[in-house]
């Protein structure tokens, strides 16, 4: 007999508002999306630091179904992204939905149903907990001695401090991973002094961005075809280049590594800061980053690369190993995120007590990204084993809330109560997943956000063609299935 499953969403992100959209298009308006900031974006919303570029092409980055033809660069800046979501959001009618201020703390499965508290003490009853929370978004601060003695501003990137005036000041910079990347070229050219400090350096491809004309962009408007094509193509070279290249493809992988080298060779001169900033890791290791920028910026007058190891933060600035202070002003943490706390803080209880904590006391792993054993009724957008290194997450979240909502059509048809992978297939499939992992570009020796505390790559092996098959449909055969009552 047909429900009214009560549906719970956590996160009013990319992959939130999508959730609530393909739910909407099921028929099934039974749901509330909580939110624990004012806005809806996610990401988008939290990072805000002067160069934010997103690395995907744009037109690829945007709901399949909701063009935006008014893109006005190949590659989007973050805060056209974050305009973009709060139309779709708009547009969708989506905000009816959503509890602003509302951050999940936790949730229990008792009595068939999850049982969910609030940051401010509400109570809440789901039958369907979907965890959109993202997987970038809890900073991760260096563990660096005497950090908080700085006697400057000191922020992450993800919250960057606007009301620092960097004008004239000197500016160090912890990090070059691809926020460390774009920021720096952004900024060089308003501080006065430059300090990158460089850990590991990072294999960069030229930055194939393009600026929009008015006439492209009044073409989109008019001819809505050309948006479809357009996602599609870059779907295709996506798919048959980088997204092949990282999972084992050699020839590619020899030519994304040539062109990584060429890029290097040609633009940094000094054979000295060249060999600074050369690898000792094959290209796609670590998250390969775009930018026809970042060389340009660390050899202006007023920059200067620091790959000397930090001793301790002073109050006047950072002493690195060699003795060096480097005196500064202002100090920026471009040291990314704990990508692989996923939904926590929040805690979970699943049947029999199971704590989310407990559940991956060695590493987070799900069923196909989607669901944990022992947690019924739970599923999650961009979850453990998702392909977040070679493709768009926009187009990963869609087949997954495809996936995710055939199960809950199911228990709002009334044809079952509740839905958990069984352990054995979980297991089934994280160690063919490990297996296939060695194959893989991730596996050949760097020290990346990628690999979780065993370090093994939490990432997807295959292609994403295998991604979309396994996506297509859920094989009933790998859950543990409770039926619903019938009534009398």
């Amino acid at each position: 007999m047909a429900r009214s499953p009560q549906i719970v969403i956590v996160g009013a992100g990319m992959s939130g508002l999508l959730m609530g959209m393909r739910l909407m298009a099921a028929g099934i308006d039974t749901f509330t999306i909580h939110e624990k900031a004012d806005r809806v974006g996610g990401t988008w919303r939290d990072n805000t630091y002067p160069g934010l570029i997103c690395d995907v092409p744009a037109q690829l980055y945007c709901y399949a179904d909701r063009p935006n033809p008014d893109w006005r660069h190949r590659f989007a800046r973050g805060g056209e992204i974050q305009t973009y979501l709060e139309r779709v959001a708009d547009q969708a009618g989506l905000r009816r939905f959503i509890r602003f201020g509302s951050e999940i703390a936790g949730a229990a499965f008792r009595d068939g149903r999850w049982h969910i508290e609030t940051a401010r003490g509400d109570r809440l009853a789901a039958d369907v907990l979907i965890a959109a929370s993202g997987f970038l978004h809890r900073p991760r601060y260096p563990d660096i001695p005497g950090l908080d003695s700085f006697a400057g501003p000191v922020f992450h990137a993800a919250r960057w401090n606007h009301a620092v005036e960097l004008a004239g000041a000197r500016v160090g910079l912890l990090g070059t991973g691809s926020t460390g990347v774009q920021i720096a070229p952004a900024v060089v050219d308003i501080v006065g002094k430059l300090s990158v400090f460089q850990r590991t350096p990072q294999w960069l491809l030229p930055f194939p961005d393009h600026e929009y004309s008015a006439f492209e962009r009044a073409s989109g408007r008019r001819l809505p075809l050309l948006n479809r094509i357009a996602y599609r193509v870059f779907s295709l070279i996506f798919e048959w280049t980088f997204a092949r290249a990282v999972i084992g493809n050699r020839v590619l992988q020899a030519c994304f590594q040539r062109l990584c080298q060429l890029n290097l060779n040609r633009n940094v001169k000094d054979p000295a800061l060249r060999a600074r900033l050369q690898p000792d890791y094959r290209a796609g290791c670590k998250r390969l980053l775009f930018s026809s920028a970042f060389y340009k910026a660390i050899q202006k007058p007023n920059a200067e690369l620091v790959d000397t190891a930090i001793e301790r933060v002073v109050p006047s600035g950072i002493r690195t190993t060699d003795g060096r202070l480097h005196e500064l002003d202002v100090l920026v943490l471009a040291t990314g995120f704990h990508a692989h706390d996923y939904m926590r803080p929040m805690w979970l209880a699943g049947a029999d007590g199971l704590t989310l904590d407990e559940a991956w006391k060695d590493g987070p792993e799900a069923y196909r990204a989607v669901a944990l054993p022992g947690f019924p009724n739970l599923f999650m957008m961009i979850g453990p084993g998702s392909p977040v290194g070679n493709f768009s997450l926009i187009a990963i979240a869609e087949a997954q809330a495809d996936y995710i909502v055939q199960l809950v059509r199911r228990i709002a048809a009334g044809e079952i109560a509740s839905v958990a992978p069984t352990r054995a297939a979980t297991a089934r499939f994280n160690a063919e997943r490990r297996a296939a992992m060695r194959d893989t570009v991730w596996s050949t020796g760097c020290r990346s956000w990628y690999l979780d505390q065993r370090g093994v790559p939490d990432i997807w092996p295959w292609s994403i063609g295998r991604f979309r098959r396994d996506m297509r449909r859920p094989d009933l055969a790998d859950y543990e299935i409770v039926p619903a009552a019938r009534p009398r």
